[in-house]
């Protein structure tokens, strides 16, 4: 854990060193010229001691895992890392404030710095104490830690044997299997296939999911099939010729001989030997926890790959070493569904009963447990193991039932649980880990969106620069990372197949938990916390609180670095305070909270890089806002503010603005919401990504194409006669995905003739030419190639816009509302190959649809909503059968019973409203 406050203080120093900010400090404090360079190569000095720590500790921390010198040694580290930013803050706090207001300021307006402010002298003088601190800790480590290891500082004894008695554990639970029957029967199938290639097979999934035990199940059955056999146990800090060693003694455990001769082999004779035995052999090899493509690269390289039918099952929890298996040989392990979690459970809780069946009076409280377990087995089995010693009376499985939390993380019976899942966070890279703890600082269940939790770590400085991409390109790289290493769970992929939202194990969110507070990394706050608000992290993240808590008193706030509310039940009396008391805050999430005014003191949170007031009831931004200059995220969107501050235009780093109020939820109206105007100086905000969104006016669009960095873009109240500017500043966004644009009303034309390679999804609210689909280049197949999202509203077409349409075959979703007044929609064979969601809602006078055999292949949605003129079931409905979703949406009574007829909809489920 201390590596994560290392790096993060190193880069905060980064940021305090680097060239523009210091030749900035050097013209603000050029009298103190000696003090200054003095305290800038303090500081260079402290940073270089703390990446050399750092890049250490990546490799030690997993070999000391049991060694309580070095725990202890670690958290004074972390101690000396957190003061160490806390100066590099003082330090910026106090540039900020010198380079913004200037010393005059306060002179003229009788205002004096707060008291708090260290001055230049004492954050140099600090500075000098952390270097010799971290100097004093090299040399304590130096003299101490060693003799614990008996001097080797590479001992990896500890890992490898937690390791491999986890494994052990794991394939003794081969017989408490349930709900694996069609994983065990592909897995034989996959073991007696007469396919004589050798084949590499893949078991996949998070820790604690069963992938041993299920291995280990079939090996016992499936072995005597072959004609030698062996497994073996990889950690990450395996030593190959152990492996191979190991791997020759199983296969060979009958020849003593050979045995013997193979004690003196180099690793080159080993995987000469291992060769030449496996050849001419029909072998079946497990590689039980493989953590690495390259770890399975070298083991693999010894194994023979003969002709004879032999089998190689790697187990795994990372979706990279999966991808090593032959074609279509993953197996892909889910946890397990609420039956066969209930029957695993009563089977580990209740062995002696009759067919494992719970007491009447325990049962409920035995189904909330197990539903603790989100189908782990590990987890299932552990604690129904624990519960089965326990009385059975309410009283006590009440108790375990409110303290289950605890008793995972405390309880040494259930160490295997911690183990096995705890491994998988000490594998993490470092950057990996502080993405991963802040997930876990969610309420259970909590479903993660990908650009919030973008826009979050990008603020909280986890993210780091690599080449082009922007910071956002990188978080999502770290979120495919978390998923391919199964520490999320992905719940859905938007409509082209993009990762959406995710949620966190409940036991693996439990544990993370435990760590985040351990380590001062971050805490919680809900409704079953006892006791005053106590901030003993650097972050806070506050769930639902009953009334009585919401007044009680704060403390350590000062230290808060993250405030993130979750509803409108924060303590009134903590704002005002997060405004003066903790001035170096870097995230200020208050969505949904019910305060009206944001306090001019913003202007002194010179470290506040996201300001979230979504859906408050704040009415105005106060002038100071313009001081904000390291802003990146601005979320204004379903507040009660109006219109924007000029100064608003300063805020050069600006990344993603939502400033967009919503008038009817249903967006059935032409005009559903209305965005802000952008004063005077738009073309400042350079580095804007994201404008949610932008009233169309003459001087913004003017500058509209200065911001080229632009990824999403609103347009509300958009003239026919803007439709030529704004397409001129459209070309100069050549990362423009999202782009939506609403017309003044229902009868301004919007005619956007441009060409935008990477537009991803389009939406036009407002009236479309005769002909546009045909020759704007956005609805072409050449112009429009990556267009995965069409939506089409009020668009007024007479002629059917599918023939047109159709040419754009990368189409994953289409919307049509109010955008076509003909009659008829035919949707003929091969068109929309891709198409997953089609929704056609308030077209009045269409009366037929007809879908052809082979149109819209891959369909998964289809919603049709108030079309008030069809008066029988779409012809060639049942081509589209089955599929998941059916919806029909205010329907006549008439119509309904037409639908209860249709044979070709009976054995989907469907969904229907009827019209008032």
């Amino acid at each position: 854990m201390a590596e994560i406050v290392i790096l993060l203080a190193i880069q905060k120093i980064g940021i305090a060193l680097a060239k523009g900010a210091a030749d900035q400090v050097s013209l603000q404090f050029a009298k103190y010229g000696t003090q200054l360079l003095e305290l800038q190569g303090s500081m260079g000095r402290v940073a270089m001691e703390l990446r050399v720590m750092h890049d250490v500790l990546c490799q030690m921390d997993i070999r000391n895992r049991n060694n309580q010198v070095y725990e202890g040694w670690l958290e004074e580290v972390q101690k000396v890392a957190y003061v160490m930013e806390d100066m590099v803050d003082e330090y910026l706090y106090l540039v900020g404030q010198e380079h913004d207001i200037g010393c005059c300021f306060f002179l003229k307006k009788g205002f004096k710095k707060p008291r708090s402010l260290l001055s230049l002298n004492q954050i140099a003088f600090k500075v000098k104490e952390i270097e010799k601190n971290l100097s004093c800790l090299s040399e304590t480590k130096n003299r101490w830690v060693p003799m614990i290891n008996n001097g080797d500082t590479s001992n990896s004894n500890y890992i490898v044997k937690r390791s491999q008695d986890l494994a052990n554990i794991s394939r003794s639970l081969d017989e408490d299997l349930v709900g694996v029957d069609k994983n065990r029967e592909k897995l034989e199938q996959w073991l007696g296939a007469n396919d004589l290639e050798c084949s590499v097979i893949a078991l996949l999934g998070m820790g604690g999911l069963g992938k041993t035990a299920l291995a280990a199940n079939v090996y016992k059955k499936e072995r005597e099939k072959f004609q030698c056999y062996a497994w073996v146990s990889i950690s990450q800090t395996y030593s190959r010729e152990d492996v191979l060693r190991n791997i020759i003694k199983e296969l060979l455990k009958d020849n003593v001989s050979v045995l013997s001769s193979t004690l003196a082999m180099d690793i080159m004779s080993l995987e000469e030997t291992l060769k030449i035995y496996l050849e001419q052999r029909k072998y079946l090899i497990i590689l039980d926890d493989v953590w690495t493509p390259e770890a399975f690269d070298d083991l693999s390289g010894a194994l023979a790959r003969n002709d004879k039918g032999s089998r190689l099952i790697i187990t795994t929890r990372e979706n990279r070493v999966a991808a090593l298996a032959s074609q279509g040989h993953i197996l892909t392990l889910e946890a397990l569904q609420k039956d066969k979690a209930w029957d695993l459970f009563c089977k580990k809780a209740f062995p002696k009963d009759t067919n494992h069946e719970c007491p009447t009076e325990l049962k409920p409280l035995s189904e909330e447990i197990a539903s603790k377990c989100k189908g782990l087995p590990l987890a299932i089995v552990s604690i129904g193991s624990l519960l089965r010693v326990r009385e059975k009376t309410m009283e006590e499985w009440r108790r375990i039932n409110d303290q289950l939390s605890w008793e995972i993380i405390n309880n040494s019976r259930l160490d295997h649980i911690r183990n096995v899942l705890y491994l998988s966070f000490v594998y993490l890279p470092t950057y990996l880990k502080s993405c991963f703890l802040y997930c876990s600082l969610f309420p259970e269940d909590y479903v993660l969106h990908r650009k919030q939790l973008a826009r979050l770590w990008a603020a909280e400085g986890f993210v780091e620069e690599r080449g082009e991409s922007t910071l956002e390109e990188v978080a999502e790289g770290y979120l495919k990372e978390l998923v391919d290493r199964n520490m999320l769970q992905l719940v859905e992929r938007n409509t082209f197949g993009r990762m959406k939202t995710f949620r966190m194990h409940d036991i693996l969110r439990d544990l993370a938990l435990d760590l985040c507070q351990k380590n001062c990394f971050g805490v919680t706050y809900d409704s079953k916390c006892e006791g005053s608000l106590e901030m003993v992290g650097r972050r806070l993240v506050v769930h639902k609180l009953k009334k009585k808590k919401k007044n009680q008193p704060i403390s350590g706030i000062h230290q808060l670095r993250t405030v993130i509310t979750l509803d409108n039940s924060m303590p009134s009396s903590t704002i005002p305070l997060l405004f003066t008391e903790s001035r170096y805050i870097t995230v200020l999430e208050l969505r949904g909270l019910p305060i009206e005014e944001i306090p001019e003191a913003i202007g002194d949170l010179f470290n506040l890089r996201h300001l979230g007031l979504r859906g408050s009831k704040v009415k105005m931004l106060p002038k100071s806002i313009e001081k904000l200059s390291n802003l990146l995220t601005l979320d204004l969107y379903e507040s009660d503010i109006h219109e924007l501050p000029s100064g608003i235009v300063k805020l050069k780093k600006l990344r993603h603005l939502f400033a967009e109020r919503v008038i009817d939820p249903t967006c059935r109206e032409f005009k559903w919401g209305s965005g802000m105007c952008i004063p005077n100086g738009l073309g400042n905000l350079t580095n804007l990504q994201t404008l949610q969104a932008l009233e169309a006016q003459d001087e913004s669009l003017r500058h509209l194409g200065e911001l080229r960095q632009m990824r999403s873009l609103r347009l509300w109240n958009v003239k026919g006669t803007y439709c030529g500017l704004i397409g001129e500043s459209l070309v100069q966004m050549q990362y423009l995905a999202y782009l939506d644009v609403a017309a003044s009303d229902k009868n301004e034309v919007l005619s956007l003739n441009v060409c935008l390679p990477s537009l991803q999804k389009l939406s036009l609210r407002g009236r479309l030419a005769e002909g546009a689909l045909d020759e704007s280049p956005l609805f072409q197949a050449v112009g429009g190639q990556n267009l995965y999202e069409l939506s089409l509203y009020w668009s007024q077409l007479r002629e059917d816009p599918l023939p047109s349409l159709s040419r754009l075959s990368n189409l994953t979703c289409l919307r049509l509302m109010r955008a076509y007044n003909g009659e008829q929609l035919a949707f003929l064979t091969g068109w929309f190959p891709k198409l997953k969601v089609l929704w056609l809602r308030d077209l009045p006078n269409l009366n037929r649809l007809e879908i052809q055999e082979g149109a819209m292949a891959s369909l998964e949605r289809l919603v049709l909503s108030n079309l008030r003129s069809m008066t029988e079931v779409p012809a060639g409905i049942e081509f589209l059968m089955p599929i998941q979703y059916l919806a029909f949406w205010q329907i006549t009574g008439d119509f309904l019973a037409l639908l209860r007829q249709c044979s070709a909809i009976q054995l989907t489920q469907w969904k229907h409203t009827l019209r008032r």
